[in-house]
């Protein structure tokens, strides 16, 4: 008889330890559906128990077997799975309180100095520029709270684990919560359980929440030429923002549009390469595509596209950066602009104020 036993660990998220024997035999009684030994009491050709039949049983024994190695995590009594999962447990409740009580030093100490978040279309690199970014967030939002689920742990290799879970926002009390899943690596270092690596996935109808702040109607002059007036508002169910500029000359000052320049832009938030997209078309003739970056300070707009038939050179790359200040007010920034591969230099910046 050839026997192969297989012991399969699994850990479910409350902790609980299942531990399963799959036992697999060359005989003929454990190939029988049910495991009955009646064939045994039938007269049947000794071929029945040839030893092809025992190599198969053997091989397909051997093939349960490695599968169950690549898919569970076999028995080692040297490492116990429930200390692991209550202590990540622990360390994401810490996080949660963290947030929801401001302290931001307790939020540092839960990073490694050199660790990656990235979040939609955005990445930041470092404790210092991580916290600082949710600091940031945290003061459009005094009154947010998050809960950590976590629901899933593996301990890669001591001392990695990975983490997987959900995390739950709330802007107010109140409103509904918005939902955000989350994977990432912990590295031991001491006693402490720290974050080396973030990867945060919004929720479709979420991604555009930390662009809500646009909504509404900007304003800003171009010194003592133009007035720029910029409108933005949410569309399609809260899944858009669109916004309308207008460009309008100042009396006397001479223009080769007379009439001013009007442009639309659409924001979107595209779910499957986890980036926000943006689309501008004006009066020009003009068009360009691009997306949205988060550096922790500012967002910056990263698009290119084709010029107007007035320009010389059919392809423009440029970069805007928008800037919140706070109060209603917003700073932007024409930068790394080129044309056909000429660089050219970067605007003036741009102060605007929320007017309604």
């Amino acid at each position: 008889m050839v026997s192969v036993a297989v012991h399969a660990v699994r850990v479910s998220a409350d902790g609980m330890r299942a531990d399963h024997p799959i036992r697999c035999t060359g005989d003929d009684a454990s190939l029988n559906s049910g495991g009955s030994r009646s064939g045994l009491d039938r007269e049947e050709p000794v071929k029945e128990f040839s030893m092809p039949r025992i190599l198969s049983a053997f091989a397909f024994c051997l093939s349960v077997f490695l599968s169950t190695t690549f898919a569970v995590t076999l028995r080692a009594e040297a490492v116990s799975p429930s200390p692991l999962l209550d202590e990540m447990k622990k360390a994401s409740a810490a996080y949660a309180a963290a947030f929801n009580t401001g302290d931001f030093t307790a939020m540092a100490d839960q990073w490694t100095p050199r660790a990656e978040l990235v979040e939609g279309g955005s990445r930041l690199e470092g404790r210092d520029t991580i916290v600082a970014s949710i600091k940031a967030w945290r003061a459009r939002h005094p009154e947010a709270t998050l809960e950590v689920e976590l629901r899933d742990v593996e301990l890669v290799a001591e001392p990695v684990a990975r983490v997987s879970g959900v995390m739950r926002f709330k802007k107010k009390p109140g409103d509904k919560g918005l939902e955000s899943r989350f994977t990432g690596l912990r590295v031991k270092e001491g006693t402490v359980w720290r974050i080396a690596e973030s990867k945060v996935t919004p929720a479709h109808a979420a991604a555009l929440d930390d662009l809500e702040w646009l909504v509404g109607t900007w304003q800003a002059e171009v010194a003592d030429r133009a007035t720029i007036e910029i409108t933005y508002e949410k569309a399609l169910g809260g899944y858009a923002i669109v916004g309308r500029t207008k460009i309008t000359p100042k009396p006397g000052k001479a223009s080769l549009l007379p009439n001013g320049i009007e442009a639309m832009e659409v924001i979107h938030a595209d779910r499957d390469a986890g980036l926000i997209r943006a689309w501008v078309f004006d009066s020009t003739g003009a068009r360009a595509e691009g997306f949205f970056e988060w550096d922790g300070t500012s967002f910056e707009k990263v698009m290119s596209g084709t010029p107007s038939d007035a320009v010389r050179g059919r392809v423009a790359h440029w970069v805007q950066t928008i800037s919140p200040a706070g109060e209603g007010r917003a700073t932007t920034h024409m930068i790394e602009r080129s044309i056909d591969g000429v660089a050219l230099p970067d605007a003036p910046p741009m102060h605007f104020k929320k007017i309604r």
